[in-house]
């Protein structure tokens, strides 16, 4: 049985009110790519395997749920070139929910309760374990939720010595029961946090978890060099490892 990919949701880019949920195979191989890079019809056609009637039809109908727009070729004007016009907000793994032990409530009590957690972890981790168990992902949101956090913070712990700077998130993320975070600067600067607040107790997904904690580095990291970054997290408890690595380098100028 052929595998059913993820329900996409994407904004509404016209008056930024409501989502588009997109559920069709072939339209979701089509935003698949263009996620990736821009296309012209014809690649959008050898891609995804289907008639160019077909495709088309496809294409039209998220052009008018303003998901993608097109401009034309910059030197043949015939040809049209598609990109994504809306922004992708999550995904929801249409499969039969399977209740995972970090949901349960022996779990809680253990893991979190009876050793004095933050309550506020407790609701936070609660509530990315039921996420997960039902299939949702919405770790584009809370990546730019943790822009915004990033972004009000750094004011607050901004210093032009780096190594103090640096030394007042080490501050922060204790005091705050964030974890305990230490630095290791070079061309790139590798982040290491300990007891991850965001993640330490979520199940074994063998995937990077940490989306909230990107988005703060990102933003805070951006302002402070005055450059757009990349943070990358390459460890995370939720792959295996025990700890949470990031990687903060500044984006190619092509990127920007």
């Amino acid at each position: 049985m052929k595998e059913q990919k993820p329900i996409q949701i994407f904004t509404n880019s016209e008056d930024n009110v409501g989502v588009n949920v997109i559920k069709s195979p072939v339209k979701l191989t089509i935003l698949e790519m263009l996620r990736d890079s821009d296309m012209e019809f014809e690649e959008i056609v050898s891609n995804v395997g289907k008639s160019k009637s077909t495709v088309s039809v496809h294409l039209k109908g998220l052009r008018e749920s303003g998901i993608i727009s097109y401009r034309h070729h910059p030197i043949d004007n015939r040809k049209k070139i598609f990109y994504i016009n809306s922004k992708y907000i999550g995904s929801v793994n249409a499969v039969e929910p399977n209740e995972i032990k970090e949901t349960q409530a022996d779990y809680l009590i253990e893991n979190l309760i009876e050793n004095d957690a933050e309550f506020s972890t407790l609701l936070f981790h609660t509530l990315k374990s039921m996420l997960i168990q039902e299939g949702i992902n919405i770790d584009p949101i809370l990546q730019q939720t943790g822009n915004s956090i990033g972004n009000s913070l750094f004011e607050k712990l901004y210093d032009e010595d780096l190594d103090i700077f640096l030394e007042n998130i080490a501050d922060f993320w204790k005091t705050k029961g964030l974890g305990r975070v230490s630095f290791e600067v070079g061309q790139i600067i590798k982040i290491t946090s300990y007891d991850c607040f965001e993640c330490e107790l979520l199940p074994r997904t063998g995937k990077p978890a940490c989306f909230l904690d990107t988005g703060i580095f990102e933003a805070l990291f951006t302002q402070y060099f005055k450059l757009p970054v990349s943070v990358i997290e390459i460890q995370c408890y939720t792959m295996g490892d025990g700890r949470c690595v990031f990687e903060v380098e500044p984006l190619p100028i092509s990127n920007y």
